[in-house]
């Protein structure tokens, strides 16, 4: 392997995910690209109404709360891909904590926002300023794409954009990722 192919395989999927979206968006990802995922996850459980008005209440006020990361440091890699819904046309809150704290570790950041139909330039924007510095690439995709599978020649470009083309696998079909087989 030569070095362009090594920095090609240096990608790194980063997601947080509330309702299991974003996670299908970062798993098809990983079945096209071959990238690792790594999850953040809530410290406290977001269940039921309570979890529910945290959400808002994370978007409407822009709080980080406290999250954990079951994940390689981000630093091992050369990009990364940081996968996140929006909330209230914002960056989710467990999102914003983890670019908070570890922006002095994320070199190129590449985001791809799901949402319900609006909003993905504000988490960019959102990102950008905790990086100081603008995502190399930004994309969205909304829950209607990712739930009917039309969304997986768009996230094929994407990570043939941010460098994954030389080295992808065989195209995924998005039934391989279905609700239901996760």
């Amino acid at each position: 392997m030569n070095e362009a192919e090594a920095l090609v395989n240096k990608v790194l999927v980063i997601v947080y995910s509330y309702t299991g979206t974003s996670r299908r968006v970062a798993e098809l990802l990983r079945a096209q690209h071959g990238w690792p995922v790594a999850h953040i996850h809530d410290a406290r459980p977001r269940s039921g109404v309570l979890g529910g008005w945290r959400c808002v209440l994370d978007a409407m006020l822009r709080r980080h709360p406290e999250i954990g990361y079951d994940g390689p440091p981000p630093s091992d890699y050369d990009a990364v891909v940081l996968v996140s819904p929006i909330w209230l046309l914002q960056l989710a809150g467990p999102m914003r904590s983890f670019v908070a704290r570890q922006h002095r570790r994320l070199r190129k950041v590449a985001v791809l926002s799901v949402m319900g139909g609006e909003g993905e330039p504000d988490a960019a924007a959102e990102i950008g300023e905790l990086l100081g510095r603008a995502p190399v690439l930004s994309a969205a995709v909304t829950r209607r794409e990712v739930n009917n599978g039309r969304c997986a020649q768009r996230l094929q470009a994407f990570g043939d954009a941010l460098g994954g083309g030389e080295n992808q696998r065989a195209a995924v079909h998005p039934a391989a990722l279905s609700p239901q087989s996760i």
